[in-house]
């Protein structure tokens, strides 16, 4: 099963592409996780952010392999415990197909985008910095599939 992490920004700091890397590495095997870039549009001066968003949000649904269920990543979404991840990921593991993750830029993500989604996620009802959310996805992917394995990574 592949998990294809669709995000908008590039040009990460040097700690969240090691962090992300880290955990990648270590789910890999059953599953994958891919990183899948989104340029971010211009947020100038006298920028069109609704245009900016709609063509992020474009970007992003054209990178969505054929095939995959669409889980959006938004701070009204559902709330998972690492228990219900786990849950879920058995779920999704079992049913053979592959999982877009789509993670916004600073305005969020596109209406049309929360529309083809088939769920969505809260990580928190905090405001991360969309950064550091594909970290805590890459990790909390790894801790949910460990819980699945028996691994002792989880311990809660």
């Amino acid at each position: 099963m592949d998990i294809y992490l669709i995000a908008v920004g590039n040009r990460m700091p040097g700690w969240i592409q090691q962090g992300y890397q880290e955990y990648a590495r270590r789910i890999s095997g059953e599953l994958n996780l891919k990183l899948v870039e989104i340029a971010p549009g211009s947020r100038g001066k006298n920028a069109d952010i609704a245009r900016t968003l709609q063509a992020e949000g474009d970007r992003m649904l054209k990178a969505i392999p054929k095939g995959c269920r669409v889980i959006a990543l938004e701070v009204d979404g559902r709330a998972w415990s690492t228990r219900q991840l786990a849950r879920k990921l058995g779920g999704w593991l079992e049913a053979g197909s592959d999982l877009a993750l789509l993670v916004g830029g600073p305005e969020g993500l596109s209406e049309s985008c929360r529309q083809r989604a088939d769920g969505q996620w809260s990580l928190s009802p905090l405001t991360l910095p969309h950064p550091l959310v594909r970290v805590v996805i890459s990790e909390q992917i790894y801790r949910a599939l460990s819980l699945l394995r028996n691994h002792p990574y989880h311990r809660g």
